[in-house]
């Protein structure tokens, strides 16, 4: 995707010295556009866990580059395997629900106990990175692909008026590589020349969807509206969503998703007013060792995310607090919308039903 003109991925490595990582440090958004340099396991996880980085393929893509520098620390260090065994713990330990995590460490580590050296295992774990961050960006571009006969099918009913999608968080290319999830479909549906627009949810408290999306839909000049994260069921109702397209953090074998706390509520309304509610994820973003969703771990974050609010005044970023200081606060990041009430998933490899019949089908190298 291109901002003021100019490709960027969300994260790379710096052209000039490969021993940095570079990625956009998406807290300044839409306000600055900001790249940090990464250079070491704990500056990574940092990043992570404080959401310089977040969304499911970035976080997977971010771990794997984070393993990259663990070895370049460990040719340094005592014990090699020990230091980079530390590091995938830590690494692991900063978010626990996207699953594209833990899947970017194992492979790393898979990768990395194949090499005879240190030199090698590092040259390993260079070459491992930028396969995951490759494959995130190919199996995203194609999930557009998949995604955009659903759009084109609506708009032939439409007579020229836009196809109105509505959206929960982020999971654009700001969520990934590149070219993202949910919006993919979107971006490709604009690039074909088909009237879209996007009802982009605030997505309290880290407001993800009117900070990121937003911004990221406009750098592209795709239409678009922000709306407060309980208008969507309102909208439904008069008829102004044709359908939703939501990313995915964690989504079961069986079609259970795990998406930003928010994301039930939606396909409830949807299902209320016969709307469709798709999910799009990349492979990656399965777990194939977990049945039910109620088995999938719900991080809860500080309170201080829901008690107070930042922004942008006179160059400055400012926060406030907007809660009684003395009232608790409980911070749920994520719900799970159970599989009855997805229309379908959108993946790398096409559109199925969210069951595991079909999902096998489609991926059936994890049948048992």
């Amino acid at each position: 995707m291109k901002v003021g003109g100019q490709h960027f991925r969300t994260i790379w490595l710096n052209p000039e010295n490969e021993r940095l990582v570079q990625l956009i440090d998406q807290r300044f958004l839409p306000h600055r556009f900001v790249i940090e340099e990464v250079s070491t396991v704990a500056q990574m996880a940092t990043a992570i866990r404080e959401m310089h980085v977040r969304g499911a393929g970035l976080i997977g893509a971010s771990a794997g580059y984070g393993m990259y520098l663990a070895t370049i620390e460990a040719a340094g260090s005592g014990s090699f395997d020990e230091h980079v065994v530390n590091a995938a713990a830590q690494l692991k330990a900063t978010r626990p629900t996207a699953v594209n995590l833990t899947w970017a460490i194992e492979w790393q580590l898979t990768s990395i106990a194949k090499g005879k050296t240190a030199q090698h295992k590092i040259d390993l774990a260079l070459r491992t990175a930028r396969r995951i961050a490759a494959e995130d960006e190919e199996h995203c571009r194609m999930i557009g692909q998949h995604g955009l006969k659903l759009i084109e099918q609506i708009a032939r009913t439409r007579d020229g008026k836009p196809v109105n999608v509505l959206t929960h968080c982020n999971a654009g290319w700001l969520a990934f590589v590149d070219y993202g999830s949910a919006l993919a479909p979107v971006y490709a549906a604009h690039d074909r020349a088909l009237p879209v627009h996007v009802w982009v949810d605030e997505t309290r408290p880290r407001s993800q969807g009117s900070k990121l999306t937003a911004w990221e839909l406009g750098q592209h000049g795709v239409p678009h509206t922000i709306i407060a994260d309980s208008a969507g069921g309102h909208l439904m109702q008069r008829g102004a969503v044709d359908l939703v397209i939501v990313g995915s953090d964690r989504t079961t074998c069986t079609g259970d998703v795990a998406n930003k706390i928010g994301t039930y509520l939606k396909a409830l309304a949807a299902q209320d007013n016969e709307v469709p509610f798709y999910v799009a994820l990349p492979s990656s973003s399965f777990d194939w060792t977990i049945r039910d969703g109620s088995e999938i771990p719900i991080e809860e974050r500080g309170a201080e995310e829901l008690k107070r609010a930042d922004g942008w005044r006179d160059g400055q970023m400012l926060e406030v607090s907007v809660a009684p200081e003395d009232s608790p606060a409980a911070n749920y990041g994520f719900d799970v919308t159970p599989r009855r009430l997805v229309t379908g998933l959108i993946t790398e490899r096409g559109v199925c039903k969210a069951d595991e019949k079909s999902i096998l089908e489609l991926f059936p190298e994890h049948a048992s």
